[in-house]
């Protein structure tokens, strides 16, 4: 069944080369189809995290409050995603429905020098051949060479970006984030250096399409909330705080 899911997605690459005429066109053109795809679900995800900053700081608060008692603290915990209605769960359950997609995609391109030889698997001459990994091709020299390393700058500078794009500049954490992506874009220029260029141009336009759609989902979220913080101040009522001076006693009358 995996492999038919596979050979359907390589039908797919393959109609798109031969009517647009390139190999490296026809992925990019499926890697767009499948960020439509899961276009909703990203949202989701995007959404999730948008809510996850908001409570953030409070969640941190319970747990510092609350930090000798664990079962108190998971009360407080429930009461708060119960009242701000948001479900730690909810960012992660995107995530794993598109991870077969991706994966099948990941596959493909890895193994479409094997299972389809006959075929010269170029991007417009730039990339001369989306079989080939950095490492073969580093001895060719740099000219040869150039057009993988742009790939591989793309394909770890997309994981880099989405990590810190949101980082507070007064959040305790900014420096910790900071390292932990300098970490993992020094991984995944590793893990770059053996992959194929097919598979690199696959996850740096997917990593690009869904960085514009996350400034663009966080931009709209932050902007509905504006307005909707604009109306609540309008709609609540002015509260005037009038000292009422108290009355003087008046004089007894004479009789």
């Amino acid at each position: 069944m995996w492999d038919v899911f596979k050979d359907w997605i390589f039908d797919c690459i393959a109609f798109f080369a031969n009517f647009l005429g390139d190999w490296g066109l026809a992925i990019i053109v499926i890697t767009v189809i499948f960020r439509l795809l899961v276009a909703p679900i990203m949202h989701k995800q995007i959404k999730s995290t948008f809510q996850m900053q908001k409570v953030q700081p409070l969640m941190q608060e319970i747990q510092k409050k609350f930090a000798d008692d664990p079962v108190r603290q998971n009360e407080e915990m429930q009461k708060l995603y119960a009242e701000t209605k948001f479900n730690p769960l909810a960012g992660c359950v995107p995530m794993l429905i598109q991870m077969p997609i991706f994966l099948a995609m990941f596959q493909t391109l890895r193994e479409i020098g094997y299972s389809h030889p006959d075929e010269v698997y170029s991007f417009y001459g730039m990339v001369t051949d989306l079989t080939k990994t950095p490492a073969n091709v580093i001895s060719d020299g740099f000219g040869a060479f150039f057009p993988y390393l742009v790939l591989m700058l793309v394909f770890a500078l997309a994981t880099f970006l989405p990590m810190v794009q949101n980082i507070k500049n007064d959040s305790a954490q900014r420096n910790q984030m900071l390292i932990m992506g300098g970490v993992m874009t020094i991984f995944m220029l590793w893990i770059s250096w053996s992959s194929p260029a097919g598979v690199l141009l696959f996850w740096g336009a997917s990593s690009v399409i869904g960085i514009l759609q996350q400034q663009l989902t966080m931009r709209h979220l932050k902007r509905v909330e504006a307005q909707a913080e604009a109306a609540r101040i309008e709609v609540e009522p002015v509260k005037v705080d009038v000292e009422r001076k108290a009355k003087k006693k008046r004089p007894a009358k004479k009789h």
